[in-house]
């Protein structure tokens, strides 16, 4: 085998066009690499389901749903960009604890998260699926529990500066336009009751 190699090597033809055949080689190998490197994965920090079974103690009320109407869905979209994709929003409630499960994109991916609101207040924020490559700093308890205890002003802003992330700027934004969603949500679910 090293025979035929050395032989192939030595030999003017094969010599001549040899550099151009590795780097056409070298050159296909990348296109087809890149072509099926993989895409930054979802990362489930914690299942939406199991969030809402974690907030019950294992005994989640049945989803209830919430009909969006336009003007509640023009202040959503005047929050987070974009306004909620179904003209229901399923929610789960039991007593004046709600709990919601809302996307809305960072820099270029959704990220989903969980609120949980009572009497008017955030008890609980957790980043639950995280899709874009950087600013997962988002998730941990050091940046959610700046939500703890939040409520709505009457411009519909939360009550508190939430502290940025470096890096993680348009997903601390995302982050913090869904909380202010949450408490929205909640509030009209409580005036919509019987």
């Amino acid at each position: 085998m090293a025979s035929t190699w050395a032989s192939a090597i030595s030999s003017k033809t094969v010599d001549q066009h040899l550099p151009g055949r590795v780097l056409r080689s070298v050159a296909w190998l990348v296109v087809a690499w890149v072509g099926v490197a993989p895409a930054a994965a979802d990362e489930v920090f914690l299942a939406p389901v199991t969030f809402v079974t974690e907030v019950f103690d294992g005994k989640p009320p049945p989803a209830q749903k919430l009909w969006i109407e336009a003007d509640l869905n023009t202040k959503v979209r005047a929050i987070i960009g974009s306004p909620l994709p179904a003209l229901r929003q399923k929610y789960w409630r039991e007593g004046e604890r709600t709990v919601w499960i809302l996307e809305a994109i960072g820099r270029d991916k959704p990220i989903t998260a969980g609120y949980v609101v009572e009497q008017g207040a955030i008890t609980r924020a957790a980043i639950l699926v995280y899709r874009e490559s950087r600013g997962a700093e988002v998730r941990h308890p050091f940046f959610t529990d700046q939500f703890k205890g939040a409520r709505l002003h009457g411009d519909d802003a939360l009550d508190r500066n939430i502290d940025g992330i470096t890096g993680a700027t348009l997903s601390v934004h995302a982050i913090s336009g869904l909380a202010r969603v949450a408490l929205l949500l909640d509030h009209a679910a409580r005036m919509s009751d019987p």
